[in-house]
């Protein structure tokens, strides 16, 4: 073979080299690229949902039930014996929530469950159902210690504590809000640590389990069900169709 063929074989080979490794460049630098603004999107539509929830609730409207899920088309029973509830036992409309203390769309539902309330007076009553999820590493506790302010008669109180500071969530303060609430903190320790407190969670866990609600927060409106974090629309206008059935 001459000179000339050998040094065109070399050049080509570098050519060629060059190409591949240009290639691969671009191939990593458009992978590397997408990843940025899939991250950056994901990221917009996280801060999406958190700046405009009802947006998003109005943009996803309950699903048809599937597998065990609750059919929002049917009336169930749920229990309300010794549970918390606000508003007349005789109340036209009943809204039970199945709720966790450390999940976020709780929270974000729980000034709409307070205008629920200012909006529609005695017309409504509101009970609360314990659901901590095992994924919540702090929503035992924390529904421990709202279970122990009821026996005292001071749910609601310790309710709202415990949204208003979800950032915040310890035993620590819990006992700290049972003495800035008026109650006897070394009888709320005792209940929050008891097993018929226990029990109560585990109880409406196990019922929320057999009408298929897995996921917080779940309401049931005189039976019909509502999943998630909605906005008042939504439950607006479920409450002025059983309304207008009484």
């Amino acid at each position: 073979m001459s000179n000339q063929s050998n040094s065109a074989i070399v050049i080509a080979s570098v050519i060629l080299g060059a190409s591949v490794a240009g290639g691969g460049w671009l191939i990593g630098s458009a992978v590397d690229s997408a990843s940025g603004e899939l991250s950056e999107a994901l990221s917009d539509l996280t801060g999406a949902v958190a700046s405009a929830p009802q947006q998003v609730a109005r943009a996803a409207p309950p699903t048809p039930a599937r597998g065990n899920r609750p059919d929002p088309n049917r009336y169930y029973k749920v229990s309300t014996k010794g549970s918390p509830s606000r508003g007349e036992s005789d109340a036209k409309i009943e809204v039970i929530e199945f709720s966790d203390f450390q999940c976020p769309f709780c929270a974000r539902v729980y000034p709409t469950v307070k205008r629920i309330e200012e909006e529609y007076g005695e017309n409504v009553r509101i009970v609360f159902k314990h659901l901590p999820l095992r994924i919540h590493s702090k929503a035992q506790d924390a529904h421990a210690a709202a279970e122990a302010a009821h026996r005292q008669d001071k749910f609601w109180e310790m309710h709202d504590l415990i949204f208003e500071n979800q950032r915040t969530m310890s035993r620590e303060n819990y006992i700290t809000y049972a003495g800035q609430i008026g109650l006897d903190v070394e009888r709320f320790k005792k209940d929050m640590a008891s097993g018929e407190v226990r029990g109560k969670l585990a109880t409406d866990s196990g019922e929320a389990a057999s009408l298929g609600v897995t996921g917080t927060p779940a309401f049931f409106v005189n039976g019909r069900f509502l999943s998630g974090a909605q906005p008042f629309e939504s439950f607006k206008r479920l409450i002025d169709e059983e309304l207008k059935k009484t």
